[in-house]
């Protein structure tokens, strides 16, 4: 590993690069948008694990190799495997996927995530958890899940609960795509360097022979720039965002957004609600709830929820949504998911807790979390 190359099995679909005391790690699948393998999950943990202990390394750099960062999660060959063979098989994905997140949200090295392009669900999960994450005028982030059956998974109730206001709830829920500049304002990105400047940024980054994050930090300072927001851009409709997200149910969030529809003529506000309408009832609900309830706690203690409701999820306890969302949007492609329950009013209360509780089985247990030095990082929003 530490000559720099492949690591571990299906070896090309993560390299490493060793200059000096930094190792770039590199997610490589890039007809596949670098969505994470089961093996390339296992090979970052082994990476992070080995350099946290090793002196000679000092700084880690993260990125994908052609359009995306990372796409997610690769979600088609979990979705096979839970159907070829069981649950367990998608428990463990989840497990390893959450554990390589506490280990980044609680690593003492600094992390510097370069987010070109795409950066979706798991990929947020391997960076958005780290010290440093750079945004440029190519990124797109989302987590899309409510549309997909799924919720904001990989420690998004921790990250999105600590966006201004209730911004977290709107980004959860509506699956909002935003750029870069959007990412910096609100607190998701540490910096914003114009495309035509991340190889040099890369480079400096390599000639840097410490862990002080406050020496890692004015490297990348020399290439940041402060980016404005493009006038479309929801951040400029945040008291909006704040009147309607806040409410207590998602029937009332959508109600709220109706309001605001039917007084302006605001293409946001109804691209929105159909959003909403199209999205799988029950997600929104389990989502909704997943942010309120990951505001207070710890980034350990979202991950642990989170891992009791994807096992509820994988296992179609209540809802085979999940299964259903990834017909519709990955395998037929027609976009029209035939959601069970169909309806917001039908999901009740009573459902909605299930997600929460243990997963009664004797051979599952809770994602158990290693001691670590650290909490988790802080969110700083530029608003």
């Amino acid at each position: 590993m530490d000559a720099g190359g492949a690591v571990g099995g299906h070896s090309d679909q993560l390299l490493v690069e060793a200059d000096g005391s930094t190792r770039t790690l590199i997610l490589n699948r890039p007809k596949q948008l670098n969505v994470l393998s089961h093996a390339m999950i296992k090979g970052l943990r082994r990476c992070f694990t080995t350099y946290e202990k090793d002196d000679g390394v000092k700084l880690l750099i993260m990125k994908g190799t052609g359009r995306a960062f990372c796409a997610g999660g690769d979600v088609a060959a979990g979705v096979q495997s839970i159907y070829n063979e069981s649950w367990k098989w998608g428990a463990d994905f989840f497990r390893d996927q959450y554990l390589l997140n506490y280990i980044i949200a609680t690593y003492i090295k600094p992390q510097v995530s370069l987010l070109t392009g795409i950066v979706m669900g798991g990929g947020a999960g391997v960076s958005l958890h780290g010290r440093f994450r750079v945004a440029t005028d190519n990124t797109v982030f989302a987590m899309p899940e409510t549309a997909l059956g799924l919720f904001p998974d990989v420690g998004a109730s921790y990250f999105l609960s600590r966006l201004p206001g209730f911004y977290g709830e709107y980004v959860a829920l509506a699956g909002a795509r935003l750029d870069g500049a959007e990412m910096l304002a609100c607190g998701l990105a540490t910096h914003f360097v114009p495309s035509h400047k991340m190889l040099l940024l890369e480079e400096s980054l390599k000639k840097v022979d410490t862990s002080n994050s406050f020496c890692v930090c004015s490297t990348i300072d020399q290439f940041a720039q402060q980016p404005s927001l493009k006038q479309k851009s929801s951040l400029n409709r945040l008291e909006i965002i704040n009147k309607c997200f806040s409410k207590r149910t998602v029937e009332e969030i959508i109600s709220s957004l109706e309001q605001v529809a039917s007084n302006l003529a605001d293409e946001w506000a109804a691209e929105t609600i159909q959003y909403l309408k199209k999205a799988s009832p029950t997600s929104l609900k389990i989502s909704l709830r997943s942010i309120r309830e990951g505001r207070t706690q710890t980034v350990g203690e979202c991950l642990q929820r989170e891992y009791r409701m994807v096992c509820h999820v994988i296992r179609g306890d209540f809802s085979r949504d999940f299964f259903e969302g990834f017909r519709a949007i990955l395998v037929d492609k027609d976009k029209n998911p035939k959601w069970m329950p169909p309806r917001l009013e039908q999901v009740h209360d009573e459902a909605v807790e299930e997600y929460f509780s243990r997963i009664d089985d004797p051979e599952w247990e809770d994602l158990n979390l290693p001691p670590r030095h650290s909490h988790g990082i802080i969110f700083y929003s530029k608003l």
